[in-house]
C-alpha cells in the first residue's frame, strides 16, 4: 500500500482543511439552534461535531471563524444540538449562508421551530433528535473555536418512535450538575426561558 505524506504547513490551511474533511468521516451535521440577546434564532449546520464525555453528558461542536451561532452562545449560554435529517438537506444547506445577524435563518429558510423544555433557543420540529445544552466552556485553536456544551435533555427516536413525540432527560449526578451551575432541585417538567 502507497501512502501519501501531507504536511499542514506546506499545503496551506484550506488545502489542509479539506484533506482532514475527507479522511474524518463520516461526520454527523450538528444543526445548532441559538438565539442573540435580542431574541433572533439562529440556525446553523457545523460537521465538526462530536460526544465529548458521557459523564457528565458534554458533546462539542467547532466554528470555523467566529460565526453568529458562537457569538450567541457566548453571550446567552444556552444552544440547542439537532440532528440533521438527510430529507432536510436543502434547509440544512441554504441555513449556512451567511445572514446578517438579525435576520433568523428559521425564517429565511422556512424552517419550524418549536419550543426547547429547558433552554431558550428553539428546537427544529422536524428534528428527530435535540440536545438542549448549557455552555460549558469553549477552547480557540487559531480561526477556531470549540464550544462544549454539557446536555440538558434530549428528544431521541426512541421516545419519538414510541411516544410521537417526547422528551427524556439525562440524569445527571449531583455533582456533575453542581459543577455546570445548574440548579438540581429545580422540578421536573418546569421550563426555563
Amino acid at each position: 500500500m502507497a501512502r501519501t505524506d501531507v504536511d499542514p504547513a506546506e499545503v496551506g490551511p484550506g488545502m489542509f482543511y479539506f484533506f482532514l474533511n475527507s479522511v474524518v468521516v463520516p461526520r454527523p451535521i450538528a444543526w445548532v439552534s441559538s438565539r442573540s440577546p435580542s431574541g433572533v434564532d439562529n440556525l446553523a449546520p457545523h460537521s465538526f461535531f462530536t460526544v465529548s464525555s458521557v459523564d457528565p453528558p458534554i458533546v462539542q461542536f467547532t466554528s470555523i471563524g467566529r460565526k453568529d451561532s458562537l457569538k450567541n452562545i457566548e453571550r446567552t449560554g444556552e444552544f440547542v444540538v439537532c440532528l440533521a435529517p438527510a430529507a432536510m438537506i436543502e434547509q440544512i444547506n441554504a441555513s449556512a449562508t451567511d445572514f446578517p445577524p438579525e435576520i433568523s435563518e428559521f425564517d429565511a429558510v422556512g424552517v419550524e421551530r418549536e419550543p426547547s423544555l429547558t433552554v431558550a433557543p428553539p428546537r427544529v420540529a422536524a428534528s428527530p433528535v435535540a440536545l438542549e445544552c448549557v455552555l460549558h466552556s469553549t477552547v480557540s485553536f487559531g480561526v477556531s473555536t470549540v464550544a462544549r456544551r454539557s446536555t440538558c435533555s434530549s428528544r431521541s427516536l426512541a421516545s419519538a418512535a414510541t411516544s410521537g413525540a417526547g422528551s427524556a432527560r439525562c440524569r445527571r449526578s449531583p455533582a456533575s450538575a453542581l459543577a455546570n451551575g445548574q440548579d438540581i432541585t429545580r422540578r421536573r417538567g418546569a421550563r426555563r426561558r
